[in-house]
């Protein structure tokens, strides 16, 4: 989906697209711990593989829904400084904007982990994901 498209695509989709996502509030809630960092072990004594996250199985099934909606957007998100500042501000009030701007939010942290490894978890831990998500689903009206 593109960032000239995403708002009308995304404002169209009905309650039922949005259930699976939904489904895994509670199982965040409940979650302890969303990945653990692997690697960084000496193989042999010039060899040592370099630390890694290894994502938990809910971020697993997040990203699968995410993209089976879809509501990732192709847009140049490394220089959206507004969903930098939003996802930056702990105290900041996503009800404050529409659901098509909060999924260029979470592409924009989904992206950003293949950059910057374990970004995607640390947003999990964070509570970040979990109150984009509460906010979408408190905008999002049964259809």
């Amino acid at each position: 989906m593109t960032e000239e498209n995403h708002q009308a695509v995304i404002n169209a989709y009905p309650y039922s697209k949005w259930e699976k996502l939904f489904a895994l509030i509670p199982l965040m809630e409940d979650c302890n711990s969303f990945g653990y960092v692997a690697g960084g072990e000496r193989i042999s004594e010039n060899v040592v593989t370099m630390p890694y996250w290894v994502p938990s199985e809910i971020i697993d099934e997040f990203l699968s829904i995410v993209y089976q909606i879809p509501i990732i957007i192709t847009f140049n998100w490394p220089e959206w400084n507004e969903g930098k500042a939003m996802a930056s501000d702990a105290s900041f009030d996503f009800d404050t904007v529409d659901v098509p701007t909060k999924c260029k939010l979470l592409t924009a942290i989904i992206r950003n982990d293949r950059f910057c490894d374990g970004a995607l978890v640390q947003a999990f831990e964070s509570g970040l994901v979990l109150r984009i998500l509460n906010s979408i689903k408190r905008q999002v009206h049964y259809q």
